[in-house]
């Protein structure tokens, strides 16, 4: 069966025939893949309550170990979304109770973000149910296929930053 990618290659080469558009293969391919995990991922939090982003920012908290609180840069940095996106993520979530925050001890001026206990079994609830999510999605490779592909997105990650 012909791929919408493999399609869409074969008009360009008849098209564009002296073009390489080899990189299309990869990027769409990407492209369509990233979409399909994204829709099933985030139908598997819309069942629990959850989005991804929320579900992020509850599981670097909850990944940080006890006490389970960080500085909003740090939540950021490890939770790999930008700091405006954090400032308005934790409003929502604090008028949820699923976080709090606190005067920082160390900085003066700072605030710590921690996890309240329902953030904590939200997100304790969440976790296996996401993991097999995943785990349906990456079964079709073998342990080896996972790695490799891990290290390759890994390289086209880093060349695109």
């Amino acid at each position: 069966m012909t791929s919408q990618v493999e399609r869409i290659l074969a008009q360009w080469h008849t098209e564009k025939p002296q073009l390489d558009v080899s990189p299309m293969a990869v990027i769409g391919r990407l492209s369509r893949a990233a979409s399909a995990v994204e829709a099933r991922i985030a139908a598997n939090f819309a069942a629990q309550g959850l989005d991804s982003p929320t579900f992020d920012v509850l599981a670097t908290l909850l990944r940080s170990g006890l006490p389970h609180s960080l500085t909003p840069a740090v939540l950021a940095r490890d939770a790999m979304i930008s700091t405006s996106a954090v400032a308005q993520r934790l409003n929502k979530l604090e008028a949820r109770g699923l976080v709090s925050r606190t005067a920082n001890p160390d900085d003066g001026r700072g605030t710590l973000v921690s996890l309240t206990p329902a953030g904590r079994n939200l997100v304790e609830a969440a976790l296996p149910t996401h993991l097999a999510t995943e785990r349906s999605i990456t079964g079709t490779l073998s342990k080896d296929e996972q790695a490799l592909l891990a290290k390759l997105l890994e390289k086209i990650t880093d060349a695109a930053s």
